[in-house]
């Protein structure tokens, strides 16, 4: 019997290393591959209770639990996957791998490149959300599983999902879409092009290889204020923040910032540069703006026509990034092709955050679509 919202525990980071060449979308090959991962739950006998959880643009392999006992916060997405959760690992055995191009630990800028035994920095070759996909099908292969439960992301998560559906759609039964597109937008990639100019103008990027003790953390800093914003609303900015002054009731009459969002947008700024790798910004956010799940002359459901699979889609009516109707496209597409297909607007504040943050509204739709 489930333990309704128990935590999952302590956990650690396991690492796949496969020497299986991975062709990329652009003809480049790696011929060593790592890919950091965690698992959650116990795999079957039968072993076909595995979900792949997909993680986002700043996310990794770390879903939910910590560590060790004295880490500070959770994985980031702790209130969906554990016992009794929406993704009950009572149930299911739940799998998240960090893409390549990151910084976690996966194959990316940071890792050594073989060939000259130092890092790859800017000479790690660009990648796609399908070269993504591509190099969790070698993880899977290797863990022995033929066919995945469900994959399940949400924003560039959900990209990934779409890839798996619509190149390996033999090897999922279910797919979870959360904000998400089928295609990324010109206003998206134009907000993830502002960020990488930021990141590339800033003197320390060197052309992508800058020292490790003197990253270029000005442009990355920039890169995620900008970024951030398109993951709020207005109404949870306003909620929040307001006209306020951080440190005053007046106005100062100076150029220093004194409004609260803009120390808001310093402290997020900071926290994720502790965190973050600036090369590995610029190739996902090049892979997102690449995303595309047609190829060139498809149709939306032309590209998703072999998925037979069951499909949910959740969408939130604050999401300016990947408003509702970009998964009506997918919706409608997916119906054109007779496919089974549950498609929710949720309402939330949150913007694009929604889907890390609305737990309680998106839980018993998960829950009820996993087990049907």
């Amino acid at each position: 019997m489930s333990i309704v919202g128990t935590d999952i525990g302590i956990v650690r980071t396991q690492y796949f290393y496969s020497t299986r060449p991975l062709v990329l979308d652009s003809g480049s090959v790696l011929d060593e591959l790592v890919l950091a991962y965690e698992t959650y739950g116990v795999l079957n006998t039968n072993r076909d209770n595995a979900i792949l959880v997909l993680h986002a643009l700043s996310g990794d392999a770390h879903v939910a639990g910590r560590h060790s006992p004295d880490e500070k916060y959770p994985g980031w997405w702790d209130e969906m996957v554990g016992p009794g959760k929406a993704f009950d690992t009572n149930r299911y055995f739940v799998i998240c791998s960090n893409v390549i191009g990151g910084c976690k630990g996966s194959s990316g800028p940071l890792s050594v490149n073989p060939d000259t035994q130092s890092p790859w920095q800017a000479d790690f070759p660009v990648v796609t959300i399908q070269d993504m996909v591509a190099a969790q099908t070698h993880l899977i292969d290797a863990l022995g599983i033929e066919k995945l439960a469900a994959v399940a992301g949400g924003s560039m998560g959900g990209f990934q999902a779409l890839a798996w559906m619509a190149r390996h759609p033999n090897r999922v039964q279910k797919a979870i879409l959360l904000a998400t597109s089928a295609a990324h937008s010109a206003q998206a990639i134009a907000w993830n092009a502002i960020g990488r100019h930021a990141i590339m103008s800033d003197p320390r990027w060197c052309q992508g290889f800058y020292r490790a003790d003197a990253p270029p953390h000005d442009g990355l800093a920039i890169a995620r204020m900008i970024g951030h914003i398109t993951y709020l609303s207005d109404a949870s900015l306003s909620q929040r923040f307001s006209q306020r002054y951080q440190n005053a009731t007046a106005p100062s009459y100076a150029l220093a910032d004194e409004f609260s969002v803009e120390s808001y947008l310093t402290h997020q700024a900071d926290k994720f540069n502790k965190r973050f790798d600036a090369n590995s910004y610029l190739y996902i956010t090049k892979a997102m703006d690449y995303w595309n799940v047609a190829q060139p002359g498809q149709s939306l459901a032309q590209a998703l026509s072999d998925w037979h699979g069951q499909t949910l889609i959740i969408s939130f009516d604050s999401d300016t990034l990947y408003p509702t109707g970009e998964s009506v496209l997918i919706a409608n597409a997916l119906t054109e092709n007779g496919a089974d297909v549950e498609s929710y607007e949720l309402h939330s504040i949150a913007g694009h955050d929604a889907f890390l943050l609305e737990s309680t509204s998106q839980t018993p739709l998960i829950a009820a679509f996993l087990r049907k």
